[in-house]
């Protein structure tokens, strides 16, 4: 398993060995022992999956302190773009962003820390994604930021988004929580 370090501090791109023979792919995406040897936490406390058609955006959302996690996102089925911001004030990549293509071909994953927003851009159909989070979701700490108000280009022009979602504030706008 390799953990290659992203744009943005003290997130990464995990990347499993992948086993392949006539039966298909075995992969294995996350080793306790492993993620904390790469100084990466690992006390997962809630595990979602979504079902998105192609050209779905979902995003970009975080919880807001004392409700703060750590996700771990995987591409279970299908090929997605993955985007997240830097919301950490005083980081040096504040208001960054970084990508990377998951895939169920390639089973690579994104281990996202806290004080980031999280979102997808569904690039097949039925795809399946899974998430897993360092602390259970609470309703009034959920927040996001306005997918297109980022300095990031996804490649779409009228993507489906939930009015949710199209309700967040735009990042100039956004106060944020991550001191």
């Amino acid at each position: 398993m390799q953990f290659l370090p992203a744009e943005i501090i003290s997130c990464y791109e995990v990347r499993p060995d992948v086993y392949t023979d006539k039966r298909g792919r075995f992969i294995k995406i996350f080793s306790q022992s492993v993620y904390t040897s790469a100084g990466l936490r690992t006390d997962w406390k809630e595990e979602y999956y979504s079902v998105s058609s192609k050209n779905v955006i979902r995003g970009m959302h975080f919880q807001v302190p004392p409700y703060q996690h750590a996700k771990l996102v995987t591409c279970l089925q299908g090929e997605i773009r993955d985007v997240v911001v830097d919301l950490r004030k005083g980081s040096p990549t504040y208001q960054q962003c970084h990508s990377v293509v998951l895939s169920s071909i390639t089973g690579n994953c994104l281990y996202i820390p806290e004080g980031l927003a999280h979102g997808f851009l569904s690039l097949t159909d039925n795809v399946l994604v899974a998430y897993k989070v360092t602390s259970e979701y609470q309703p009034d700490h959920d927040a996001g930021v306005l997918w297109n108000s980022l300095e990031y280009d996804w490649g779409i022009d009228e993507p489906v988004v939930s009015d949710r979602d199209a309700g967040f504030p735009s990042l100039k706008d956004m106060e944020t929580p991550f001191l």
